[in-house]
């Protein structure tokens, strides 16, 4: 999501519950220096690269930009470690794969040498990728809108058919009870805000788990705003970015790209349940559920920014942490957001 503002709902948080360790240090990533990636690579993929290495923007991963000799632009990315099992980017990449196979616009890894499409140096897993250019979907018409309801139901279709054993279930009581847990009992609230923050999370948590009983789960990209989607103009969407691939509920792929709350969107969501339901039912009770996973997220991205804290980039990147106007902002906006829900 949008990395724009500590308070921002739609804020990506990068994590997984089921992977329980904090993300590693910057300096954990000193190592991978242009001698190092450039030869790890050569090695992974069986393919001579020139000595072009450039950085890319990522906050959690390390991603870089490198050539092979036919000139081919190609993008290598290193898992922050701790953060992902082996076993949980096998699912990533697996249900990318598949979708590329069904002929839907995603970028799939490289298969490398050792027959998969996860390598590892020290420690450290990575993955190859063809580099794909585009610039950001922006939605100016209905078209648009079925566009991106059609190229998310695709994706559902192969999501549907297997689940990810080793991946995070989006459900309140697998997932928001235990970032408010580490929020609450890691010491991360000042003690005036600490009983108010309980009790709006007491409140949402009661208000929304019985909402997701009877809910669909299946293998959805999980992290599916706008800056996800690239248009390329000879090939239409490309959907990028599944590193935080869940199993959840299929709106949530939806509700993230809307350009608002349910009140301010219902004419946008509409558009683009018409566009998915061309290639996939969708459950029109699960709107519902649109609100209440706002809230989840909400409280997802701030367990996610608590366990930065050690990170020497944390200052920097999210410099109001804490504070009383800090907390007294999360209040005002949970307790907005349960009343939205209710």
């Amino acid at each position: 999501m949008n990395k724009k503002t500590v308070k921002t709902a739609k804020t990506k948080k990068d994590g997984n519950s089921q992977v329980q360790a904090a993300p590693q240090a910057c300096g954990n990533f000193t190592a991978l220096t242009p001698d190092v990636i450039v030869p790890e690579v050569e090695k992974a993929l069986g393919r001579h690269l020139l000595g072009y290495t450039h950085p890319m923007n990522s906050y959690i991963n390390r991603v870089y930009e490198l050539m092979a000799d036919d000139r081919e632009r190609i993008i290598v990315k290193f898992y922050r470690p701790g953060r992902w099992s082996k076993k949980a980017i096998q699912d990533e990449h697996d249900f990318v794969m598949e979708c590329a196979h069904d002929e839907i616009p995603v970028v799939a890894p490289f298969i490398l040498k050792n027959k998969t499409t996860v390598g590892e140096t020290d420690g450290i897993f990575f993955a190859v990728y063809p580099k794909r250019l585009g610039r950001i979907w922006e939605q100016t018409s209905d078209d648009d809108w079925k566009r991106l309801g059609r190229v998310v139901a695709r994706a559902h279709v192969v999501g549907s058919r297997k689940p990810a054993k080793h991946r995070l279930k989006l459900h309140p009581r697998e997932t928001t009870k235990s970032d408010i847990s580490q929020l609450v009992d890691g010491g991360q609230i000042p003690p005036r805000y600490q009983k108010p923050f309980e009790d709006v999370c007491s409140q949402l948590l009661d208000l929304i788990l019985p909402m997701f009983d009877d809910t669909e789960y299946i293998r959805i990209h999980g992290d599916c705003h706008a800056k996800n989607i690239l248009h390329r103009p000879d090939e239409g969407l490309l959907l990028i970015d599944f590193d935080d691939m869940v199993m959840g509920p299929p709106v949530h792929d939806l509700w993230m790209l809307l350009p608002g709350h349910m009140l301010e969107s219902g004419r946008e969501l509409d558009l683009m349940i018409k566009g998915y339901r061309e290639f996939r039912d969708f459950e029109e009770d699960s709107i519902e559920l649109i609100e209440p996973l706002r809230a989840m997220r909400m409280l997802y991205f701030l367990d996610w920014i608590s366990r930065q804290r050690e990170d020497p980039c944390f200052p920097a990147n999210f410099p109001n942490w804490g504070t009383d106007s800090f907390w007294a902002d999360q209040l005002r906006e949970l307790n907005q957001q349960y009343l939205n829900i209710k």
